[in-house]
């Protein structure tokens, strides 16, 4: 039975569809149907998701392979980590593209999906606005276009909501009159952790729903529709209420729990002194306190497992109309920048001549 059926939590990435499902049934774990594989570059979590067909019926994810880059560059505002962040997506775009038999002289239309007027539904659109675009060039200048240089058109579709039509069917026309060989889609995604809103970046081979985040799925855009690779990149901008109080929740325990540690620690124990930011901040799972203590904190609630505690959460909130999509107030200047990193990462990727990363792209931090 896939996971979506147990209970749905909103979640774009097959990563935490991957989490949940293990969490749910601990004994699936290596036996779903879904490979993960982790490396760690410096500040940067790189994690491969495999999905077999087998998982995707498990975990509500299509099979393919899905690529996670974490990184607190974005919320820090560090523009060199910001660099080999860029750097980073470049190779693993690269990298996917290779995988699945694209050469260097295909021709790439980008899609950047979302609404322009909705700020964490904007990354697509201003992700194009950065790219380098030469399909003009290559059709009626070719004798211009150096070398190094792909064919690369795109476009902003915008959504149903403005435009009264349905987006893949806007796209599939596009395709049709400009015939490319791939297709690379931007789009915002829904996460079910606050810390990987603006901090995580998703690549797949699997295409993408528009909508999918906020709960209004489309058509897909993906190579069962259009008979040609879709490729997608999308960046996780907001979460539901029920994470946001479920997550609140695990922090109360885990304040309770680290005082409770830090209370039964023997007098003479050696330990630096923290003040509560700093406390807040490195709050980790281990800080969960036993259940007989979660219980005494928050009574019944303190014993539910997590799968029963975000249902509970969904059925109070949600016939109040209160489980709302939130995303966090600093969400200008992180779509900004993030919309930058990534343009700068396909540009590198799609257009050998631009180097990785290259620093000069990254001016306007």
């Amino acid at each position: 039975m896939a996971i979506e059926e147990r209970f749905s939590v909103r979640t774009d990435l097959a990563l935490e569809a991957h989490e949940m499902n293990v969490e749910s049934d601990p004994a699936q774990k290596g036996h779903d149907g879904v490979n993960v594989t982790e490396e760690q570059l410096d500040d940067i979590k790189l994690t491969y998701v495999k999905v077999d067909p087998e998982g995707a019926d498990r975990i509500g994810k299509k099979a393919g392979n899905y690529i996670t880059i974490e990184s607190q560059a974005i919320r820090k505002q560090d523009t060199k980590m910001q660099v080999k962040v860029s750097t980073c997506l470049s190779k693993q775009i690269k990298k996917l593209l290779a995988d699945n038999d694209i050469k260097d002289t295909d021709r790439c239309l980008i899609v950047g999906l979302g609404n322009h007027r909705v700020t964490p539904d904007a990354i697509g659109p201003f992700a194009i606005d950065e790219l380098v675009v030469t399909s003009h060039l290559f059709e009626l200048q070719p004798e211009t276009v150096a070398e190094g240089y792909r064919n690369v058109s795109a476009v902003t579709p915008g959504v149903m909501g403005i435009t009264g039509i349905e987006t893949s069917d806007m796209i599939h026309g596009i395709i049709h009159e400009t015939d490319p060989d791939f297709v690379i889609a931007i789009d915002a995604l829904a996460s079910r952790s606050i810390n990987r809103l603006n901090t995580t970046i998703q690549l797949s081979d699997t295409g993408i729903h528009p909508g999918s985040g906020v709960g209004n799925k489309r058509k897909e855009i993906s190579k069962e529709t259009y008979g040609i690779p879709v490729f997608s990149i999308g960046v996780p901008t907001v979460v539901d209420a029920v994470t946001i109080t479920n997550d609140a929740i695990d922090y109360v325990l885990k304040h309770f729990g680290r005082e409770w540690r830090e209370k039964d620690r023997p007098s003479n124990a050696l330990s630096p002194a923290l003040n509560p930011f700093e406390k807040r901040k490195q709050l980790t799972e281990e800080d969960l306190p036993s259940e007989e203590q979660s219980q005494a904190v928050l009574g019944m609630l303190g014993t539910l497992k997590e799968a029963e505690k975000r249902q509970l959460i969904k059925e109070v909130l949600t016939p109040l109309g209160h489980n709302l999509m939130v995303t966090p107030k600093e969400v200008d200047s992180f779509v900004e920048d993030m919309a930058h990193l990534v343009s700068a990462g396909i540009n590198g990727a799609l257009h050998p001549v631009i180097e990785d990363g290259d620093a000069q792209s990254y001016t306007k931090f």
